[in-house]
């Protein structure tokens, strides 16, 4: 084990040693190779997509998803980012790693146990009750896809004068949705998840589908109802422009939350590309069970069972790091990379725009913007400039804290509701650290020492976010409560579990 973290703080030096270095003591020419071998690949890719899709309409794919030459960089930016050689150089240091986690872990049994052992304990507990997971994911999808467009349908129609009250008809139909929205997607898989005690995995992907879809169904509302809106003012057309059910059932599963009625498209499905991203997105789960299970979990088990001083909290916080700054890699490789391109390819969908090169940004607000496009563009579109049209363009403050409001908040839910408990560490860091460094690393710093201390924060905001929720959890199990109040069940248990258990 200590030779295997050796190991790792030698190759993550080596790697922040290149960063720093490309950076700030002026070793250009890596940093120039790396982007004349990307904008050399994304240009003949995109050269010969267009030459490939010439009898696309373009006329009927809005602009934002129809990018022009200067901002063509879009289309498969993470599907080629790692054919660069150098972003693959970092992957493979990576796996290297993984079978120095999987070595250790065979070693350390072997000596311990006198055996081979390779379990994966954990994952099975983690993904536990999964066909529950599979039955609540499937009715949510098929309301998501029933009750929202039957709704919008049943609306649309009453704007073209068929029922005589379009106001009220608005006004019932709107309640319905909004009704719909909070409980039919909002409280029952929440629900769900609270009475059957669901491991945290499997709370994951129940309550992230749960806003996903929430997400979707807004953006397929908000944007059509303009158009009914339009079509009912003008009557340039025998009815309104209802989309299709094809449509709407193609962004219920392509990866993007921006509704739109045409996409760009790509000519031809590689499947072994597409078989090729889910298995590394299993190997980024295996990849993260060696990171609790060698990094945390023996690290927690005893710092539960002491006394919660600032020396014990300083210590575990930058414990932390390291397996906090992993997950967060593995999460935005897992995710936003793997499985986003993945259903992007199975789907034919040209727009790779899942994230920029925010591992670049010398600004929190940079990062904001480019560590989830996806995500970024529809709190852009519909909570930003929604906010700033309804004021009339006079609280553009407001409406930014408005913005960092709801991405805490969500955040937090998610949070709250996977692991059982309330502990709103990533609300504060959120609300108090992220809005005080999005005014501090603004986007006019742009000195390489900016994003020197953009890493710098990034990884201590990771070290205490793994600390405190991993003390919380333990605590959580080693001191329930019997009948807890509201005040006890919404102040954290590690504050005062280590003092009970040292004292009996």
């Amino acid at each position: 084990m200590q030779l295997l973290l050796v190991y790792f703080i030698f190759y993550i030096f080596l790697f922040l040693v290149f960063l720093i270095c490309t950076n700030v003591f002026g070793f250009q020419h890596l940093k120039n190779d790396l982007l004349r071998q990307f904008d050399s690949q994304v240009s003949d890719l995109v050269d010969h997509l267009l030459e490939e899709s010439s009898s696309l309409e373009r006329s009927s794919v809005p602009a934002a998803f129809s990018p022009p030459m200067s901002d063509r960089e879009r289309l498969h930016f993470s599907d080629h980012l790692f054919e660069v050689d150098h972003i693959r150089t970092i992957y493979h240091m990576f796996i290297a790693l993984l079978i120095l986690f999987i070595l250790s872990t065979l070693v350390v049994d072997f000596i311990d146990e006198g055996r081979l052992v390779l379990d994966f304990d954990l994952l099975v507990y983690a993904f536990g009750q999964f066909p529950l997971v599979v039955c609540t994911w499937m009715c949510m999808f098929l309301s998501v896809f029933l009750v929202p467009y039957t709704l919008f349908h049943l609306w649309a129609q009453s704007q073209s004068g068929s029922y005589g009250h379009p106001r009220v008809s608005s006004l019932l139909l709107g309640s319905a949705f909004l009704t719909y929205q909070v409980l039919g997607l909002g409280l029952l898989p929440a629900y769900v998840v609270v009475t059957n005690s669901l491991p945290p995995a499997s709370c994951f992907i129940i309550i992230i589908e749960q806003v996903r879809l929430m997400m979707k169904a807004h953006s397929f509302v908000r944007e059509n109802v303009p158009k009914v809106l339009s079509w009912a003012k003008d009557k340039t057309s025998p009815g309104p422009a209802v989309p299709q059910v094809s449509q709407y059932l193609y962004f219920l599963f392509a990866p993007t939350l921006i509704y739109r009625d045409k996409y760009p498209r790509n000519p031809v499905t590689r499947w072994s590309y597409v078989a090729s991203n889910f298995l590394q997105v299993l190997g980024c789960l295996c990849y993260a069970y060696y990171v609790f299970v060698r990094l945390c979990i023996p690290q927690f088990r005893s710092i539960s069972l002491q006394f919660l001083d600032l020396r014990a909290m300083v210590l575990c916080v930058f414990n932390s790091i390291l397996p906090g700054v992993l997950v967060l890699l593995l999460a935005f490789f897992a995710f936003l990379h793997c499985w986003l391109n993945a259903f992007a390819e199975m789907l034919r969908f040209a727009d790779r725009m899942f994230y920029k090169d925010w591992w670049n940004s010398t600004s929190f607000a940079n990062y904001y913007r480019t560590w989830n496009v996806v995500v970024h563009d529809w709190l852009y579109y519909y909570v930003y400039r929604d906010f700033l049209l309804i004021s009339q363009k006079r609280f553009r403050l407001a409406a930014m804290l408005f913005v960092f409001t709801i991405s805490a908040a969500v955040h937090e839910y998610i949070l709250a509701v996977c692991f059982g408990f309330f502990y709103p560490v990533l609300f504060c860091l959120f609300m108090c650290f992220g809005m005080m460094f999005n005014f501090i690393l603004h986007d006019r710093r742009k000195g390489p020492i900016w994003n020197v201390i953009m890493w710098t924060a990034l990884f201590l905001g990771q070290g205490v976010i793994i600390c405190l929720y991993s003390q919380e959890w333990y605590a959580q199990r080693y001191c329930p409560l019997k009948e807890p109040s509201f005040l006890e069940m919404v102040t954290p248990r590690s504050w005062s579990c280590q003092t009970g258990l040292r004292t009996d």
